[in-house]
Parts: C-alpha cells; sequence; structure tokens
C-alpha cells in the first residue's frame, strides 16, 4: 500500500477488480470525505446506520474499515489544499470512496471540486437512481410511476470546460478563424463555448447502461439527445449509441428502428428529444426504465426527476468508472452553510448514495436492508424539518434523531 502525509489507512484490504467484477474482502477499506457545511452532521448520522446495518446483516463476521480522505475545505485546512493529489490516488488504489457536498473555492482554480473529482479519476458513468418512497411527500399524483436509472457521462459536453470570455483576444481570434474558415457569423463579443461528444465517451456510457438493464431485468434504454437541433454532437450520440447495440448488443438488445417497436424478449433500445423527455417523465414515467444521457442533459433530468419523487435531498449518486472499478459515491445536493453544525438536514442522500455503494460492493443484503429501514421509517413520518413541513402528523426529529430511528428499524 502507498504511503500518505495526512490519510491514515485503517487496518483492512483493499476492494479489487476481477474480469470485470467487484472483489470485495470481508474489511474492505472504504475512503470517505466528511463534506463542507452540512456534510459533518448528514455523514455521522449515514455512517452510523452504515455500519449497524451491516452488522446487523453479518453479525460481525464482515465490517467497512473506513479511510478518511480530504476535499474542500476541510483538506484545505489539514493538506493545504481544496483537492489533494493524495486523495485522487487514495480513490485510485482503493477503489472506492464516499462524500458528502463540497464546497468550490472562490475566485479560480477549480471550476467545480465534484466535476474535477471526476474528470481527473475518469469516472466517466455518473449513476442517479431515481424512484419513490411511500409516505414521501412529492408535488406529483403518482410518484410511485417514476422508478428510472440516469446513465449521465460525466466526462464530455459543456462541462469539459472548454471555454473563452467575451471580448478577449483569444475569443475573438477564434470568432475570426470561424469566419474564415467555415464561414460562421458569430457575434463578435460572443463568449465562446466547445462542446465534445466523443463516440469513445458516448459507446462506454450507452454501454454501462445497457449492461446495467441486462443486469437489474430492465426492459428497456432510451438515449436522450437533442440531435434535431445539434446534430454533429447529441444526433451523433444517438447513432454511436445504436451502433454500440448492433456491435455489441444485438444478442440481447435491439433498437426500435430495427424491431418496429416490438422486442420480443429483447432490451428495447429507444431514443427521444430532451425537451420531450422532460415532458414525458411527467407524464407518462413508466415507459422509462433506463436512461443514457450527455452530461447538462443529465444534470436537467435527474434534478427535475428527484423533484418528483422528494427532492434533490433524498437523490442519491454515484460516479463510476466501471473498466477500472474506480467509484465515488456522493450526496447530490449542496452544502447548505446556513445550516451547518445544527443537527437539522435531511441525510438521506447520502445514505441512499451508501445504498448504491454497497451494491457495487456486492453486499447486496445490506443495501436491501436499509432500503427496508428507510422506508419503514418515512411511512411512520417520523422525518426531518423538509419532509415534515409537508406532511400532515409528521413527527420532526434531528438528522441524528432521524438515523437513530432508522436503525430501530433495521
Amino acid at each position: 500500500m502507498s504511503t500518505y502525509t495526512h490519510i491514515k489507512v485503517p487496518a483492512g484490504e483493499k476492494v479489487t477488480i476481477k474480469d470485470g467484477e467487484i472483489q470485495s474482502p470481508d474489511k474492505p477499506i472504504v475512503g470517505f470525505i466528511e463534506g463542507d457545511g452540512i456534510g459533518p452532521d448528514i455523514w455521522k448520522a449515514s455512517k452510523h446506520i452504515f455500519d449497524s446495518a451491516v452488522k446487523h446483516v453479518f453479525g460481525g463476521k464482515k465490517e467497512i474499515a473506513w479511510m478518511e480522505i480530504y476535499a474542500g475545505e476541510k483538506a484545505n485546512q489539514v493538506c493545504g489544499s481544496y483537492l489533494p493529489e493524495e486523495t485522487l490516488e487514495a480513490i485510485r488504489e482503493f477503489g472506492v470512496a464516499i462524500k458528502g457536498p463540497l464546497t468550490t473555492p472562490i475566485g479560480g482554480g477549480f471550476r467545480s471540486l465534484n466535476v474535477s473529482l471526476r474528470q481527473l479519476l475518469d469516472l466517466y458513468a455518473c449513476v442517479r437512481p431515481v424512484r419513490h418512497f411511500p409516505g414521501v411527500p412529492s408535488p406529483v399524483k403518482r410518484p410511485g410511476d417514476v422508478d428510472m436509472v440516469i446513465f449521465r457521462e460525466n466526462t464530455e459536453d459543456v462541462y469539459s470546460g472548454l471555454e473563452l470570455e467575451s471580448n478577449t483576444p483569444e475569443s475573438k481570434k477564434l470568432v475570426d478563424f470561424c469566419k474564415q474558415e467555415f464561414g460562421w457569423d458569430i457575434r463578435p463579443a460572443s463568449g465562446i463555448g466547445i462542446k465534445p461528444i466523443s463516440p469513445e465517451g458516448t459507446k462506454r456510457i450507452v454501454r454501462a447502461a445497457i449492461n446495467y438493464a441486462i443486469k437489474n431485468n430492465r426492459k428497456s434504454v432510451t438515449l436522450v439527445h437533442k440531435g434535431n437541433i445539434m446534430k454533429f454532437t447529441e444526433g451523433a450520440f444517438m447513432n454511436w449509441g445504436y451502433e454500440l447495440v448492433k456491435e455489441e448488443f444485438s444478442d440481447v438488445a435491439v433498437s426500435w428502428e430495427d424491431c418496429n417497436g416490438d422486442p420480443g424478449d429483447k432490451i428495447l433500445v429507444k431514443d427521444t428529444i430532451a425537451d420531450i423527455f422532460l415532458q414525458q417523465i411527467l407524464t407518462r414515467p413508466k415507459e422509462f426504465e433506463v436512461v443514457a444521457t450527455m452530461n447538462l442533459n443529465g444534470d436537467y433530468m435527474s434534478d427535475a426527476l428527484a423533484a418528483q419523487v422528494g427532492g434533490i435531498g433524498i437523490a442519491p449518486g454515484a460516479n463510476i468508472n466501471y473498466e477500472t472499478g474506480a467509484s465515488l459515491f456522493e450526496a447530490t445536493h449542496g452544502t447548505a452553510p446556513k445550516y451547518a453544525n445544527l443537527d437539522k438536514v435531511n441525510p438521506s442522500s447520502v445514505i441512499l448514495s451508501g445504498v448504491l455503494m454497497f451494491d457495487h460492493l456486492g453486499w447486496s443484503e445490506v443495501a436491501e436492508a436499509i432500503v427496508a429501514a428507510l422506508s419503514k421509517t418515512y411511512e411512520s413520518k417520523i422525518v426531518t424539518y423538509d419532509f415534515a413541513r409537508l406532511m400532515d402528523g409528521a413527527t420532526e426529529v434531528k438528522c441524528s434523531e432521524f438515523a437513530e430511528a432508522v436503525v430501530k428499524n433495521l
């Protein structure tokens, strides 16, 4: 094992990958980043649930060896950097980590710590399951109809950060070049952004989505894009996705046009325009099971879907490279600094991200136990303030008290 300056490696073993499958020892070393703002509160609550669930399921025969790693404000205090290189190295070495929300420092250096972590570690698949838990308040009539998993490409699209500021020599040079070489008329004072979408990036996210559908008995994968307007980026995403179906999955999957809408016992791979998708998740969400899309679309879509089932506060997220096995599970909401250290905020986003982590480790029994206990707690209306204000007859509890209620329901 590597030697680290600030990270203390606990007794335990590394999670490894063999033939594309995660190999988990009985005491896997898992990195954690507390997070900023409300991060320490919700991490403490979540860790209590994780450890209790593992003990409940395995009776002490297995346990997580937690290893604190650093990013954000605490990293700057401890390591002198908001994103230390040893944090990246530890995630690469040990393979699995989970984190709370992070504040991105103002004034340069990082566009976003979250985006930087994903890109520097090549965690190309942002996986966001969206489902409703009975008892959780929702603004729609039938939130239970929503049960889908978003595969959002993490490393390309506008998030790759290729931009030139308005009225700079660089942007003017590019505007002039585009006029001379391509005949493009771009307003001279424009800020310029480049949107790269590659066949390699497209095919690996679509491959991950189809493999998920196979393993989880899902019947359809939908490619969501704006290819009617951006034909050579988002339209190409659709075309490359369909190419992949024929190249690698013809025995188990078929595209809409190749089966006239009747896939038989194969997985149906179809596509839809992004704006139509955002309408249809409200009007007929049952038509979507697994979704593959690009970075910006995926951001909009996963947050919109989260709002239908209870809000971003209970939305989990996973960032995974299925080839290397490296993974980072995360709360998908912000740091909410005004609630920091008040023991107030709903920890469900981190808890449900932990559920994804346990599934990834192959400890599905732990994941199922947490989901069952969480569901029972919601249904009994023992909830934090965000849900209590929207529910009749709810018992409002603190973040730590909510965690204790979930543990009692294991």
